[in-house]
């Protein structure tokens, strides 16, 4: 089974920048879409974007769309979310996931969740 590990969370302030990383470790992305998703406190896990395998097909949620870009570099084993612009509603759990395919990022078309980390914006 695919292992995720994500990484590059942290404290923030509003207006500020992070990017996350979804590393792959056992075996290759490649033939993997990858999602980005988030919980914060209180609320259910959210699908944020995803990337399809070849890197050709992205999709955002409205929340995140024209702040953040997600990439990957598969002879990394790696996808990043660069998330710009970041506001306090940013603050979250963030988790990545794989599918087969980058056509929705409804949480119950991905599996091989990593275990998240942790953005925090404070103003």
């Amino acid at each position: 089974q695919l292992h995720l590990v994500e990484s590059g969370g942290g404290l923030v302030q509003t207006g500020g920048s992070l990017r996350l990383s979804c590393a792959a470790s056992v075996f290759t992305l490649d033939y993997y879409a990858i999602g980005w998703f988030r919980q914060a406190p209180g609320k259910e896990r959210e699908g944020v974007l995803c990337i399809s395998a070849s890197g050709g097909s992205i999709m955002y949620a409205d929340s995140v769309k024209g702040r953040s870009t997600i990439s990957r570099d598969n002879a990394k084993n790696t996808v990043y979310l660069q998330m710009n612009s970041l506001k306090s509603e940013d603050t979250a759990v963030y988790y990545c996931a794989a599918s087969a395919l980058c056509r929705s990022i409804r949480t119950d078309e991905y599996d091989s969740w990593g275990r998240g980390t942790q953005v925090t914006v404070s103003s």
